[in-house]
């Protein structure tokens, strides 16, 4: 297994990675520090102004990043975007910056940079612009609703969604499946699974491909 350093570990999926490397190591980057990181992580703490330097010079053979909030929680559409795409760039050519090959990161279904929702959009114009940076490898996880424990207070739209998911994902069929709930879990075992492959390209994995990756 590469060297993997992770942004985003505090989220629901960033937790369910760490957890899912088990006894082999990984760096985590944050803000903060990260409770109860078991003592073969390694831990930086720093403003998020100088990740992208720090990146640069841990040069990890894969980037993972599980970065990502709601407009609700970051306040503002801008302040959303700051997270979710400014964020996410400047990690990722940080990484780039110091020669990492592979980079994994958490997008959303449907994302597209020409969606008329302002969620979809974003998350559509970060990905096109980490295609764009030309990492030998880029994974762009695609998941649905998410399903787990989240930190911090449940957020009412969401556990609603949560609660009448089993009924809605029976209703998803054919292309629309991709739609269909998923944990965190799976996607987190999907997301330590992809940081042990070769190869080349850019691979979109939505539901069906993120659970068969986590069996």
């Amino acid at each position: 297994m590469p060297d993997a350093l992770i942004v985003g570990a505090t989220g629901l999926i960033g937790r369910a990675v760490i957890e899912h490397f088990g006894s082999r190591p990984v760096t985590v980057l944050a803000r903060r520090e990260v409770e109860g990181l078991a003592a073969q992580h390694k831990q930086l703490v720093a403003p998020p102004e100088r990740w992208a330097d720090i990146l640069a010079a841990e040069k990890p053979a894969v980037l993972i990043s599980c970065l990502g909030t709601t407009i609700r929680q970051a306040g503002s559409q801008a302040a959303f975007r700051a997270v979710d795409h400014d964020l996410v760039l400047a990690a990722a050519r940080g990484a780039r910056a110091g020669g990492t090959p592979h980079m994994i990161s958490v997008s959303s279904v449907g994302a597209a940079a020409k969606s008329g929702n302002f969620y979809l959009r974003t998350k559509g114009e970060t990905e096109d612009d980490l295609r764009a940076l030309g990492f030998d490898r880029l994974d762009l996880i695609r998941p649905g609703l998410l399903r787990g424990a989240r930190p911090g207070p449940q957020r009412l739209g969401e556990g609603i969604a949560t609660i009448a998911a089993p009924l809605t994902d029976a209703l998803l069929h054919g292309s629309f499946r991709r739609y269909r709930s998923i944990s965190g879990n799976s996607v987190a075992a999907a997301i330590v699974a992809l940081a042990g492959h070769g190869g080349s390209g850019v691979h979109i994995h939505e539901n069906d491909a993120i659970r068969a990756l986590a069996d």
